[in-house]
């Protein structure tokens, strides 16, 4: 059901999407959430449009952050939860012990006692067979289907009251506009009816055009639907989520359920390199705030708040991920703009300052497992458990989400690139104190120009570079990370000078290491509060917020003097 271009690109699901299917002469709908906490936002709005879960998990990984965070929002609503444990086919499967971990999650999540009697169903989804024993081995789909009718109970609504919708998604439609998605907690509506929009103390009125069900990926018209149906419904210009379509007579809100403040911020400003423009069809503050406006009409989780400075806007969000992906959606879309250094939000609760602290779970295999504890240790991370299965550690621990930002890149180094992550929101605690900032210095290009192979070649030993040779690149760019903690401006664009004089081995190629190419998540990662991601179309690029060495060095001398 993934269609966002980016959740096919990184094979995780980023929006939340229904479909339903047919079972005898029951219809069970069915939403499909994110798992990433980064995009909680998605799971808080669809959960009131559920009446039961399936918690699927790997029968070789076990759950993992993610779940305890979708599991725990769905504990707080009380719903019946039917446990799938997927993949029973894979050579590593572990059923038996990953059960006992799903057990343990529950019971450290703080569930009540009725909620630890739930249903286990072991599947193998690519062969499409269930069973609910393991000795028994599974034919068709039959018992997952009868453990969701026994399980999870119908949806509750009077159809003789007055008709109440929640909307908890928006879809659009070149011919019929905004088509509202939700389910409806009461009576009974037909095209053509009239109803009310209800968004806090405003009501509009409008008329029903068409009304839509899911069924498998198509959407088929109605003449009539229910409480307790998901439909979408077009004829309610400018609707947005967590707003209520009503009856014209008794127009009633439905209470939407509260979305979890952000944790991350960063600001986004206009893109002012020497290369603005270039490539970006959109490039001012207008712009910018108009594109920000239309995302929170769908991103329930997102934060905008304008600043002093008229070209300077901050976004908040629930994590690097949240934001990365609609940094990169904007820029797909042709926009141009500046990204600052991430920063977490931080409250202040009974007088005392609190951060946001993630529950962090690293799967290492054994010899690195000693070199990624030292690392951990020096970011404060406070180490809850650690598991050993096969050749692999698994190591739990909690660690304030500042200390995260650059975590993933450093472990991979350490790890040669066999470290798996995963991470999601744990709770708030006190300020962790002084955290230590990216290790290494900066390459600084000191002219704009053509980067060439020559100056690699004779700069190679002052660090890693991003940029190959061609590149175009503008002085007060980062083109490299130093192999030192300062920063050092080179010249990446001086050319070999030609003389008609031959010499022994002066036709060599050059020979220069591959480039550390800057990817956008890498990019936030990498940037101090110094710097600035420069975002376009078609490049990723790291700049210093004075582009120019003498600003630089005045600024630092007046900090100093401070």
């Amino acid at each position: 059901m993934d269609v966002n271009p980016i959740e096919k690109e990184r094979g995780i699901t980023i929006l939340s999407k229904n479909t339903g299917i047919q079972w005898g002469k029951i219809k069970i709908n069915i939403v499909d959430t994110p798992g990433h906490a980064d995009f909680g936002g998605e799971v808080e709005r669809v959960l009131q449009m559920v009446n039961g879960v399936l918690l699927l998990v790997d029968a070789a990984e076990g759950p993992l952050p993610q779940t305890r965070f979708v599991l725990r929002k769905a504990l707080e609503q009380d719903l019946p939860v039917v446990l799938v444990i997927n993949k029973i086919d894979r050579k590593d499967a572990r059923p038996k012990e990953v059960l006992d971990e799903v057990v343990s999650l529950f019971i450290d999540i703080g569930c009540a006692d009725h909620q630890l009697d739930f249903t286990v169903i072991y599947a193998n989804a690519r062969v499409g067979t269930a069973t609910l024993d393991l000795d028994v081995p599974g034919r068709d789909l039959r018992p997952l289907m009868e453990a969701i009718i026994a399980h999870i109970p119908e949806p509750p609504g009077d159809t003789e009251g007055s008709f109440q919708m929640l909307v908890s998604n928006i879809d659009h439609n070149d011919y019929v506009g905004r088509i509202a998605i939700g389910r409806i907690f009461r009576g009974k509506i037909h095209p053509g009816d009239p109803i009310v929009r209800i968004r806090g103390d405003e009501k509009t009125s409008h008329r029903v055009t068409k009304i839509l069900e899911f069924l498998g990926l198509e959407r088929n018209e109605l003449a009539e639907a229910k409480a307790g149906d998901i439909i979408a419904l077009s004829g309610v210009e400018e609707v947005n989520i967590t707003e209520t379509l009503a009856d014209i007579n008794t127009p009633e809100a439905v209470q939407a359920v509260m979305v979890d403040e952000p944790t991350v911020t960063v600001d986004f400003l206009v893109n002012t390199s020497p290369f603005a423009g270039r490539e970006g069809k959109y490039l001012t503050s207008r712009h910018l705030k108009d594109r920000l406006d239309r995302e929170l009409e769908s991103n329930v989780a997102l934060r905008v708040t304008p600043t002093l400075s008229p070209d300077t806007i901050t976004v908040s969000g629930r994590g690097e991920l949240h934001l990365s992906v609609l940094i990169e959606t904007m820029r797909r879309e042709g926009y141009e703009l500046g990204v600052s250094k991430p920063q977490v939000v931080v409250v202040e609760k009974e007088g005392v300052k609190k951060e946001p602290v993630e529950y962090v779970v690293i799967d290492v295999a054994e010899e690195y497992a000693g070199a990624v504890i030292e690392s951990l240790g020096k970011r404060r991370a406070q180490m809850m458990n650690m598991i050993a299965y096969g050749s692999q550690q698994r190591l739990e621990y909690t660690m304030p989400t500042r200390a995260i930002f650059g975590l993933r890149g450093e472990l991979l180094t350490l790890t040669r690139g066999t470290a798996v992550i995963n991470h999601t929101y744990y709770e708030h605690q006190p300020l962790a104190g002084e955290i230590p900032h990216r290790g290494v210095g900066a390459l600084i290009a000191a002219e704009t120009g053509t980067v060439t192979a020559y100056a690699l070649e004779n700069l190679k030993q002052r660090g890693i570079f991003f940029v190959p040779p061609g590149t175009e690149v503008y002085a007060g760019m980062v083109v490299g990370r130093a192999t030192t903690d300062k920063d050092l401006t080179v010249n990446a664009v001086k050319a070999k000078q030609l003389t008609n004089m031959r010499a022994a081995g002066s036709d060599d190629s050059p020979d220069i290491p591959p480039p550390e190419l800057m990817t956008l998540e890498k990019a936030l990662e990498f940037i101090e509060d110094d710097e600035l991601m420069e975002v376009t179309p078609k490049s990723i690029r790291v700049r210093k917020r004075l582009l120019t060495e003498e600003d630089r060095k005045r600024a630092k001398y007046a900090s100093s003097r401070e």
